[in-house]
């Protein structure tokens, strides 16, 4: 496993380095209007998809149920690699926990921890590579700072607990909220309030609350992910993506073409910005419906 760390003096507050791309500023959200309706997969014309290029992809209960790929999912990664459609998976799981599948699944990357890592299979030799968004200095720096943050939540909500898959961590912190020790709507907004005193950037996931210093995020992610691995431009209106909850809104935001899986219902509430798309199936089966209309969109005739 090779790892690369960024080249450039840090900026000790911030995590962004020569490795990936500087972010532009967020635009604000665009509200909802009234009555917003998620357009079904099936009313998105086929002229849209026939300008895709890749796929950009959550994976927690968007390839994944309970934590393990879905069969389906699987399938359709294994579908669009055959027909030479790239797939990045951007996540906030931890890189520990993505190490095993930047391997063993059929795709060009895994950006974990929300931008902050970024693992790939090395064409050359076929092992892991790994890189990161800040160098070393910039990331012993913040661990210290997410440390005292993650001791500072435990301490203000009783209720909460580190992420089960937290021991894989190397950017971030993440609280666990549905997985295996569930916060109601009240604890996960404290526990967000915290990590927004102590400075950092606070995201909720269908499982977990994350934390990170810098100025990475799913949006960085995709242009870092897709100038690296594939060596091309990030054009994101030649992209599609597609998430299921609350942390996936920059990104429903930003690429002119976004997909929600059917459990994106959950979080519909919650959310100031939509995806364009709903699938009628959730998760990984809801993966393989948009991976099907993708290679579909494909076929001459």
């Amino acid at each position: 496993m090779s790892r690369t760390d960024a080249q450039s003096p840090p900026d000790p507050l911030s995590s962004t380095s020569t490795s990936a791309p500087a972010p532009a500023p967020a635009p604000a959200p665009r509200p909802a209007p009234a009555g917003q309706r998620l357009k079904p997969l099936a009313e998105l014309p086929l002229p849209r998809l026939r300008t895709v290029r890749g796929v950009l992809t959550d994976i927690d209960d968007t390839l994944t149920r309970e934590g393990a790929i879905e069969p389906a999912a699987l399938a359709a990664l294994q579908a669009l690699a055959r027909a030479g459609v790239p797939v990045i998976a951007i996540t906030g799981r931890p890189a520990g926990w993505s190490e095993p599948f930047a391997l063993a699944w059929p795709v060009a990357a895994i950006v974990a921890e929300n931008g902050g890592v970024m693992l790939r299979r090395d064409p050359a030799d076929g092992r892991l590579r790994t890189d990161f968004s800040a160098d070393a200095a910039t990331r012993d720096l913040h661990g210290r700072r997410l440390r005292a943050c993650a001791t500072a939540v435990l301490a203000a909500v009783p209720e909460a607990r580190l992420a089960t898959d937290s021991a894989g961590r190397l950017t971030d912190i993440a609280i666990d909220h549905s997985e295996f020790s569930p916060l109601d709507a009240a604890q996960i907004a404290q526990v967000v309030a915290v990590m927004q005193q102590h400075g950092l950037t606070a995201t909720v996931s269908s499982i977990h609350v994350n934390g990170w210093l810098g100025l990475h995020s799913k949006w960085t992610a995709a242009h870092w992910a897709v100038e690296q691995a594939l060596g091309v431009a990030f054009e994101p209106a030649e992209w599609i993506f597609v998430g299921d909850s609350t942390n996936d809104q920059l990104m429903f935001e930003r690429i002119p073409l976004s997909v929600g899986v059917a459990n994106i219902a959950r979080f519909l509430p919650q959310l100031t910005v939509f995806p364009e798309f709903v699938c009628s199936k959730e998760r990984g089966e809801g993966f393989a419906e948009l991976a099907m209309a993708v290679l579909a969109a494909r076929t001459p005739g």
